[in-house]
């Protein structure tokens, strides 16, 4: 003997009928917390933001790099191999 039961109904339906519990509130919290993270991960994968984290002493804003410039040229600009600007110079006699 076999017996078929069909049963129409949605899965909202079902779940009231056997007295699962609603967990749509609790689905929709987490969801929005993960998307809320993914987004962070995206934008802390930025070029930029990698940029940042990778170099910290790189400069990061043009007045910085300026600065940074002018300090290289001011140390490798005086420190030639020859005599600096205003030594006195040895004759040869």
């Amino acid at each position: 003997m076999k017996i078929n039961i069909e049963i129409d109904c949605s899965p909202e339906e079902a779940r009231t009928f056997l007295g699962l519990p609603d967990l749509r509130p609790m689905q929709e919290a987490v969801m929005a917390k993960l998307q809320a993270q993914m987004l962070d991960a995206v934008s802390a994968a930025a070029p930029e933001a990698l940029l940042r984290a990778w170099m910290p002493l790189v400069p990061q804003t043009p007045e910085q790099m300026r600065d940074a410039m002018a300090g290289m040229f001011r140390f490798f600009g005086g420190a030639g191999p020859g005599p600096k600007p205003g030594a006195p110079r040895d004759e040869p006699g």
